[in-house]
Order: structure tokens, then sequence, then C-alpha cells
């Protein structure tokens, strides 16, 4: 583990030797996770973040035993396309690992980004009303130091006031349409975990581990963030 730098995050930063070691140490801490909040309180609510790392991860917990009847899911951000299309969140997570285990349907919350940003928005706010903390985030980081749906120089939803669920209009990368949680409900949860994977993120991690205004710096639950790396 290397030293945390203060980003305003209370950061713990893990090195694998390998893609495969991360997807491994991913999937361990999400299972031990589940683990704990199933025996605290009788259910797991779990953020799922999108991306090809997230995809490996989500394999394997596809071929895995959990008590999957007490497993609850939700999206931390989604493309406004079409439901059925590829390029969504929710779809790459059901064909990887959501349609291959026994979560009951109604416990899947996914993010109704068809019906445009703004009505999306909203509708996934009302989702999530009464919603308290997560149990569990993932999330990833892009080469810009975005994370979620949430880019630099956008509304990030830092503030106690900021509404649960963003819409993001003009997004950097296609399509510019899309729906994220807010940076604050982001933050709302025990555990987070950032899947950082790929040579081409050295340049964001570097910023953050110096301290720069990037969106990734701005998620900052109460206990830490641990972000998991495949390089140094």
């Amino acid at each position: 583990m290397l030293p945390a730098m203060q980003t305003g995050q209370s950061c713990r930063w893990h090195v694998l030797p390998s893609a495969d070691a991360l997807a491994r140490a991913a999937t361990d801490k999400i299972l031990h996770a589940a683990r704990l909040a199933i025996a605290r309180g009788g259910a797991f609510h779990i953020v799922l973040a999108g991306g090809g790392t997230p995809r490996r991860i989500y394999r394997d917990l596809s071929r895995t035993a959990a008590d999957w009847s007490r497993w609850h899911v939700w999206f931390g951000d989604e493309r406004c396309l079409p439901a059925d299309a590829a390029e969504r969140n929710s779809r790459m997570a059901a064909d990887a690992w959501l349609d291959q285990v026994p979560i009951p349907p109604a416990q899947v919350h996914a993010i109704p980004a068809e019906l445009g940003a703004t009505a999306a928005a909203a509708a996934y706010a009302r989702t999530l009303a009464g919603r308290g903390d997560f149990d569990l985030v993932l999330l990833g980081l892009g080469e810009d130091g975005h994370t979620a749906s949430l880019f630099p120089g956008h509304d990030w939803g830092v503030a106690a006031t900021a509404p649960d669920a963003l819409a993001v209009f003009d997004a950097p990368k296609p399509p510019p349409e899309r729906v994220s949680l807010s940076a604050h409900r982001l933050s709302a949860t025990r555990e987070l975990l950032f899947l950082v994977s790929g040579a081409g993120k050295r340049l964001a991690v570097a910023d953050w581990r110096a301290g720069a205004d990037i969106p990734a710096a701005a998620i900052a639950p109460a206990g830490g963030v641990d972000i998991l790396l495949d390089f140094s």
C-alpha cells in the first residue's frame, strides 16, 4: 500500500501486479463487503461502475456463489441511449453478471436514461429517496480525472444540497447526454472502491495524488476510499 496524499479524501492506494490481480482483489473486496453488510443489516446495497475493468470483475462475480437474494444493485451513471443499447452500463452489467445470477429483478435499479437526462435524473432521485448510505460504491477513473459521469468543467454536485442524481449535458465523451449520481450522493457509502487499470491513467493518478481539483478527488466518504491500481 502506498502512502495517501491529502486531497480532501482519505486515500488508501493499493498497487497490484496485473489487471488480473486487480480484478481478483476487487472481487474479493466486493464479496467481503457483501457478507459484512448482510450480517449487519440483512441486505447489501452496491453501486456499479461501467467500463472494461468492471466488466472483468462482473464476469468473475457471475461464476461465484453468494446470497444473491440480499443484493440490491444501483448504478453510478448511465448514458442516455435506448435501454437495450450495448453501450449502456446497465446492459453491460446484465450481460456480464446480473442476468446470470438470481438477484430479484426488483432489486436491480437501472437508471431510466432512455427518458433523457433531465427526466431520468429526476426519476432516479425519486427512486433513491429515503435510501440511506450505500454499502459499497465502485468507481473508475478517466484519463481526464473524471469518474462516473462527473467531468472536469461540469457541476459535480459536491454541496450537501446537491440532488442525488444530476442531468449531464455536453459530456466530452459520447454520448453527450448522461445521468450521474452526484459527488455528494456517491460519498454516502460505508466503503468506496476505485478501479484504475492501464498506463493511460498515470497522469490522472499523478494529478490526483498531487491534490489536483479533479472529479475523482471530490468523492469523500467518511471512511475514506480504497484505490486499486495495476501500475505504480
